[in-house]
């Protein structure tokens, strides 16, 4: 009699695990793909992979966004222009393929961390009771392909056919520099057979309640001044070491940042409008086994600057700065660039996009932006690089749009964060933008060229 209650009790528990699992699994089975608690679970999952530089887990980042271009039924294309950097193309074809088309691009890799600093970990994606989602790419910029995908889907489920082409492209190594990414891509056959009509690409959070948007970016220029001189006994002083030659370059540049920076102080200029320097190392002096030699003046010094020019500026000008004041020949000096990123486009042109009625990607991102309820700042030169200038040096228009308003500037950061009402305005945001873009029919390749925009 005990053995068969057993048994009964046994068969008791086994029918109830079962009936729960068979509950939940119907429950995840019918839920909404696209609520929002669906929305945010997906771009938690994006987070959670790590795509840090140097060793992003490009793998894993790779078959993610291929099952959601399966789930939404686009068509995708994988393309190595370097091994193990994988370059993921979906597309939404249009109706009228000779339609320019639009391109939607963010990047998959994001920045390192340092993880003792976080207040949560840097790939938990985890979700605070404010509504805080913390995680590296949360702004910058897993949220924004998230939310091109999000906007896909919910077009789709409307029913919306667009008739110009919508491509997405989730491309490696933007956070060093896009060499083995967008620069090979614009270089390609699978690029030019896109017609290319219009890219967006990443912008930056905003403090305000306007979204912020770019129609340019700031050329880096990695500059190296190295120095030489006599070397001789810590004690002697010499005229035109290489210490004291270099220390003259430094303060000359010191001179020249502040009255660049004094200008955006004064509320003349923006931050993006200025030619920025910044020195970002030193290097001098014979080492030892506790640290340098102290009574020997070294033979060669070095400085590095990051310098950021704007397409507004002169870069003519300040070639000869650099060559003229900076790093003289007269005082046994000479320069080098790291990196010398270009201002002018293919055909001589600035690298920017127009932001007038010249141009009416424009005057539609403008209205899109409108009828999301959102409301657009003053065009802006992004102060930094982005895979955007690949396209602007090939005359095609380019917009840095991330629509993350009333957020701290956490990019880089640590304790990155959105917010998840936010995300999900932007993902409405980017619904109209998308369906804007995607139904203009006045534009075509006879009625103006790339380089009119």
């Amino acid at each position: 009699m005990e053995l068969s209650y057993r048994t009964i009790i046994s068969l008791l528990l086994l029918f109830l695990s079962s009936s729960i699992t068979i509950t939940i699994t119907n429950a995840e089975d019918l839920e909404d793909p696209s609520s929002s608690s669906s929305i945010i679970s997906r771009f938690q999952r994006y987070l959670q992979i790590n795509t840090a530089q140097p060793t992003p887990n490009y793998e894993e980042s790779t078959q993610f966004i291929l099952s959601q271009a399966k789930s939404l039924s686009l068509e995708a294309q994988t393309f190595e222009f370097v091994q193990s950097k994988p370059f993921v193309l979906l597309k939404w074809p249009g109706s009228n393929p000779n339609l320019p088309s639009i391109l939607l691009n963010s990047h998959t890799d994001v920045v390192p961390v340092e993880h003792h600093k976080w207040s949560h970990p840097p790939f938990g994606a985890h979700l605070d009771s404010l509504g805080n989602i913390y995680a590296r790419g949360s702004q910058d910029m897993k949220c924004v392909g998230m939310q091109y995908l999000e906007a896909v889907r919910k077009l789709k489920a409307s029913g919306f056919q667009p008739l110009r082409s919508v491509y997405l492209s989730f491309v490696p190594d933007e956070e060093i520099g896009g060499h083995d990414g967008v620069e090979k891509f614009v270089d390609s056959d699978v690029f030019t057979n896109m017609n290319l009509g219009i890219v967006l690409d990443e912008g930056l959070a905003s403090p305000s309640e306007d979204y912020r948007v770019f129609y340019a970016e700031r050329s880096p220029w990695w500059l190296v001044i190295k120095a030489t001189g006599q070397p001789g006994h810590g004690a002697k002083l010499y005229d035109n070491s290489a210490m004291e030659n270099l220390f003259k370059s430094i303060e000359s540049v010191r001179r020249f940042r502040a009255s660049q920076f004094d200008l955006v102080k004064a509320g003349l200029k923006a931050e993006g409008e200025v030619v920025s320097v910044n020195m970002a190392f030193l290097k001098a002096g014979m080492p030892s086994p506790t640290g340098f030699v102290m009574n020997l003046q070294p033979s060669e010094a070095q400085a590095g600057f990051d310098i950021r020019v704007p397409p507004t500026a002169d870069p003519e000008s300040l070639e000869r700065r650099i060559a003229e004041e900076w790093a003289p020949a007269s005082r046994n000096m000479t320069f080098e660039f790291k990196q010398k990123a270009n201002v002018y486009d293919k055909s001589g042109k600035p690298l920017l996009t127009a932001t007038d009625s010249s141009n009416p990607w424009w005057d539609l991102l403008e209205e899109a932006v409108r009828k999301a309820k959102g409301k657009l700042g003053k065009p802006e030169i992004f102060p930094a690089a982005t895979d955007s200038r690949y396209f602007r040096e090939l005359g095609f228009p380019a917009i840095g749009f991330s629509p993350m308003a009333n957020t701290p500037i956490l990019l880089h950061d640590h304790n990155e964060f959105l917010n998840q009402d936010e995300y999900l305005k932007g993902v409405d945001v980017y619904v109209s933008i998308i369906k804007a873009y995607a139904s203009y029919v006045e534009h075509t390749r006879k009625e103006g060229s790339k380089d009119e925009l």
